[in-house]
């Protein structure tokens, strides 16, 4: 410390105060409309609800489901260039099987669908893939068995390029007095290969809406137990999953083709034995009359 000179502890306080009453004078000076982070003159912005800005469109699924009505999504309102039909075309939406087919034992399965075109406050969507709830999953996976899987990517007769899981678990033989059924690896190899031909033959030779038709009451899962019975018997055997990879160019003919109503006025019954209902035999009705 030699030759320095060091301020005694008053001394620094009181420098210290006064630079401290500077800064608040200054501070006090300044005008609350031209500091940026008190905004202007300190307000607060108006919070507003942001589901005032948009609209609600009604999902409608196509015609290979017997419930057209999938529920409804909102989207932001046009505003400048922000067009609410292209923000909604592509928008992927997962629905219940059990709501679209009105049948709550299928409530295992989810059905995705995306958005291909705005017509109105109609979402006209088209098949996006197919997936199975944990819970249903987790209950058909038990001790004692084999587990048996299989995924192959193929492609319709109209251009859709789809990847499929299959599922499938051994079981009990005829008459089996041991605890287990688990099958051989060779059988394993066996079973996977027939999964694998008959989801290919089924896809490459019908379009997307039959393979879905086929997918939708579990026809597959049956006809891989029949195939594999000869190798070693199996039970509950689910497409567990199909993914669509790709699809053709958009064509709008196509579209309304999948949402036209296929039902057919077929007419009321008719009881034969309502005295209303009489059949008169004319002169001649075995020809001309």
């Amino acid at each position: 410390w030699r030759g320095k000179w060091i301020a005694p502890r008053g001394r620094l306080r009181e420098a210290g105060r006064q630079e401290g009453g500077k800064v608040a004078q200054l501070a006090g000076k300044m005008a609350v409309g031209k500091n940026r982070k008190l905004g202007k003159k300190g307000r607060k912005k108006k919070v507003t609800d942001p589901f005032l800005k948009k609209d609600w469109y009604t999902i409608q699924a196509p015609s290979m489901f017997v419930k057209r009505d999938g529920g409804v999504t909102p989207c932001t309102k046009t505003q400048g260039n922000k067009i609410a039909s292209e923000a909604l075309k592509g928008r992927i939406m997962e629905l219940s099987l059990a709501d679209l087919n009105d049948n709550a034992d299928m409530a295992y399965r989810k059905i995705k669908v995306s958005v291909e075109d705005v017509q109105g406050e109609k979402l006209l969507t088209n098949f996006y893939g197919m997936d199975m709830t944990r819970d249903k999953l987790c209950s058909l996976i038990k001790k004692w068995q084999s587990l048996i899987e299989a995924r192959v990517d193929v492609k319709t007769t109209d251009g859709y390029t789809l990847r499929m899981f299959c599922i499938g678990f051994t079981n009990k033989r005829r008459n089996q007095v041991k605890k287990t059924w688990y099958a051989q690896t060779g059988q394993i190899r066996q079973i996977r290969k027939k999964m694998v031909d008959i989801m290919t033959e089924e896809a490459t030779k019908s379009d997307l809406k039959e393979l879905v038709s086929k997918l939708l009451p579990e026809t597959l899962g049956k006809e891989i137990e029949k195939a594999c019975e000869g190798i070693f018997p199996l039970q509950n055997v689910h497409i567990r999953k199909v993914k669509v990879l790709g699809k053709p160019k958009f064509d709008l003919v196509k579209l309304m083709e999948l949402h036209a109503d296929t039902a057919n006025d077929v007419g009321a019954k008719v009881d034969r034995a309502d005295p209303a209902v009489k059949e008169e035999n004319l002169a001649g009705s075995g020809g001309r009359l």
